[in-house]
């Protein structure tokens, strides 16, 4: 039998994706306790939980006398994956908003990192860069060598607000492109610019050589993740057709 908890999340998660499908107007009031406990068959309980789910992604304030529907520009970023999830392909403006905003973490990241490392730290910098090297002629195989040196550059860098922001970012999308079957591929002689600039970058510890060298890598992404798009939902009409 499911748990009380169990149906919140399932009260809520069907409300957020009808939010997400703009089947609710920004400022409209949302349907009440009671009626949404009648059309889930669901105790009072269990959607009084759901709704606090959807106050907490900012998508409806609760005031005395009900809720009422938010605008989804002022939700939480926690909103990036579901609204990835809604289509069998993921929206590519969307997809290229974050790419870019991304990029801009993480060259700043690696900038900070460079620049405050300690010796061993550096050491572990361009240990995991060569581990990184070794992995370049797959992009999916070198996704979790990519996340190991991202996050540990983020540590050294100890920009609590970037981490936090940058972890929330990587879970709601990285994972998602992934179950969407989005593989971007890039050219072997940029992934090898790249990693040849964050050694270099390491090397004189010149953390903006490093900042540029992802600032580019990220303009090349995007490019391949519009295509890797624009093929995925190509594919998806021929097969409808």
């Amino acid at each position: 039998m499911a748990t009380s908890t169990t149906i919140s999340h399932e009260i809520a998660d069907s409300l957020r994706n009808e939010i997400l499908r703009r089947q609710y107007r920004s400022g409209q009031r949302f349907p009440s306790e009671r009626d949404l406990a009648a059309r889930f068959d669901a105790s009072r309980g269990a959607v009084r939980e759901a709704l606090s789910q959807l106050e907490q992604l900012g998508l409806i304030r609760i005031q005395p006398g009900g809720a009422r529907v938010q605008s989804v520009d002022s939700a939480s970023i926690a909103i990036l994956g579901p609204l990835m999830a809604m289509d069998e392909v993921p929206d590519p403006i969307l997809v290229d908003q974050f790419l870019q905003t991304f990029g801009v973490l993480s060259a700043l990241t690696a900038k900070n990192a460079i620049q405050a490392a300690s010796e061993e730290e550096l050491i572990q910098l361009k240990t995991m860069v060569v581990e990184l090297a070794e992995q370049c002629s797959d992009f999916e195989s070198m996704q979790p060598k990519w996340r190991e040196l991202l996050d540990y550059m983020s540590r050294v860098a100890d920009n609590l607000v970037v981490r936090l922001i940058s972890n929330d970012l990587k879970a709601q999308f990285v994972d998602q492109m992934m179950k969407l079957g989005i593989k971007p591929e890039l050219k072997k002689n940029t992934l090898k610019q790249l990693l040849n600039s964050l050694r270099l970058s390491l090397n004189s510890r010149d953390g903006e050589i490093a900042a540029a060298a992802l600032q580019t890598h990220f303009e090349d992404l995007r490019r391949a993740v519009a295509e890797a798009i624009r093929f995925k939902s190509e594919g998806l009409k021929r097969t409808a057709m």
